[in-house]
């Protein structure tokens, strides 16, 4: 008998929660009726997905692969959907976005409303979370469409470069550092350099740009956030890497935080969007990365 796409929701469910009752939750059905039908699809096909006690919930090694499978299928599933739900309008219906904390609160408030007024047929659901998270969830066909920084593996996805986001160097006032116009990445060895904890791709990302190696710089901190860091270094603690898109919109407050630029070869991040390639709405989505390219202020190299 052939697995229904609600047991493969249900696996998957299960496998991303690694708990029966929240994956039963998240999946709008009652925690017997979800153990009810995953039992019956390892019935079906002769295996064991999961091993199952009172406090844990493990996937077998077979599990694995088959949820690499009930994944995949997912996806082509969603993608079939909204074939069917293309019309002749473009950007129109439904599109679900995924964006990384360090781009969302900073990059959308402003594109949202002038995406409004030129799309009013155009329904965004947000969903922000960390690159690896949204990834998972594009592959998967629970979103459409993902902003996030580049470089960044995205197996099966085609992606493409909406512009570059410099880092700036944020300190406090009477900082050694602060009587330099400019910076030099090499300035930045031996530094207190506040940076995201590990999970956050801007951490990678800044230390790439400017060429620094987790052990030339005391990285004594790990925030969760730039407010956070912002705060951390209003306080004295080290000096933190900026995306200039966070500048923009006001990351540093009230602060009287200084800002510095880095000398020669450009630092920054690039900001990039991706998608399924087996998605139908292909051209649609090139069309919003346009539109961003255009009306985003993030853009057009806003911090001067």
């Amino acid at each position: 008998m052939t697995p229904s796409i609600k047991q493969l929701r249900y696996i998957c469910a299960v496998a991303e929660h690694r708990h029966f009752s929240r994956a039963a939750e998240s999946c709008f059905v009652t925690q017997s009726t979800l153990s009810a039908a995953i039992q019956e699809l390892e019935s079906q096909l002769g295996v064991v997905i999961f091993e199952r006690s009172k406090k844990t919930v493990l996937i077998t090694p077979l599990g694995d692969r088959l949820l690499d499978q009930a994944r995949l299928i997912l996806g082509d599933v969603e993608d079939f959907v909204s074939l069917a739900k293309i019309h002749n309008e473009v950007l129109a219906g439904e599109i679900r976005l995924g964006v990384i904390p360090t781009i969302g609160p900073f990059l959308l408030p402003h594109l949202l409303k002038d995406l409004r007024k030129n799309y009013t047929k155009l329904k965004l659901y947000l969903k922000e979370d960390l690159s690896s998270q949204l990834y998972q969830q594009l592959r998967q066909g629970q979103l459409d469409l993902v902003i996030l920084a580049l470089p960044y593996a995205l197996p099966e996805m085609e992606t493409i470069s909406l512009f570059k986001d410099e880092f700036l160097l944020c300190l406090s006032p009477g900082h050694q550092l602060e009587k330099s116009k400019q910076i030099k990445q090499a300035q930045l060895k031996g530094e207190s350099l506040l940076l995201l904890e590990e999970g956050h791709c801007l951490r990678d990302h800044a230390l790439e740009a400017c060429k620094l190696e987790k052990t030339e710089s005391d990285l004594i901190y790990q925030g969760t956030s730039l407010h956070t860091l912002v705060q951390m270094v209003a306080n004295g603690l080290g000096v933190t890497l900026l995306p200039a898109m966070s500048v923009d919109a006001d990351v540093l407050g009230d602060t009287k935080l200084q800002l510095r630029h880095f000398s020669g070869e450009n630092v920054s991040r690039e900001i990039g969007m991706a998608w399924r390639k087996s998605d139908p709405r292909r051209e649609e989505y090139l069309l919003l990365a346009d539109f961003i390219k255009q009306n985003s202020s993030a853009a057009k190299s806003i911090v001067k």
